[in-house]
């Protein structure tokens, strides 16, 4: 499965219901699943964005289908990179020309 890291910023639906965050949470953990990816770890932080989170899912596709699905309800807004593991990095680098 490939990691992902989603940088996500309140909208100001998501921070007037912010006390409904918890069980939005919940529902995004399930409707990852339903979707073949899972969310490993959120974090609140403080800063440029208001959560991070780390998600794994077997492709691309996958993982935007998860990260408009989250978008769609208005909580949120997200940026989503791909982030690749020590072992992977180690791997592209090896095979550089």
């Amino acid at each position: 499965m490939a990691t992902y890291i989603s940088f996500l910023r309140y909208t100001q639906q998501g921070i007037t219901s912010i006390k409904q965050a918890p069980g939005r949470i919940d529902a995004a953990r399930k409707a990852y699943k339903a979707l073949g990816a899972e969310l490993k770890a959120l974090y609140l932080v403080m800063g440029r964005y208001d959560i991070v989170a780390l998600v794994e899912a077997p492709d691309d596709t996958v993982a935007a289908k998860a990260a408009l699905a989250l978008a769609s309800k208005g909580n949120v807004s997200s940026e989503t990179s791909r982030a690749f593991s020590e072992e992977e990095f180690r791997n592209i680098v090896g095979e550089l020309p």
